[in-house]
């Protein structure tokens, strides 16, 4: 984490790419499309959790823009995903 933060970028955009791996992978990696989109998008549940469990540890807390960049980075990573598995299929 330390080594995260000596990069100097604005954490929203931490969250974003996070999420967006997140979502990506299990919606190019399931056989089944639709259960692909659907791991895709469980993992916004992911980090509305884990963004709630930072309530009961110190020295964190809870921001609800780090949701929203979330819910943005899983959003984007299950629409970038579905021309990815396209591409694969092809090949």
């Amino acid at each position: 984490m330390v080594a995260i933060g000596r990069l100097h970028i604005w954490d929203k955009l931490q969250h974003f790419g996070a999420y967006l791996a997140l979502s990506v992978l299990p919606v190019i990696g399931f056989r089944d499309r639709r259960r692909g989109i659907l791991a895709g998008l469980s993992m916004f549940v992911l980090g509305v959790l884990l963004e709630g469990g930072q309530y009961f540890s110190p020295g964190r807390s809870v921001e609800l823009g780090d949701v929203i960049a979330n819910g943005v980075g899983v959003s984007c990573g299950a629409l970038l995903g579905l021309p990815f598995r396209t591409l694969i299929a092809i090949l």
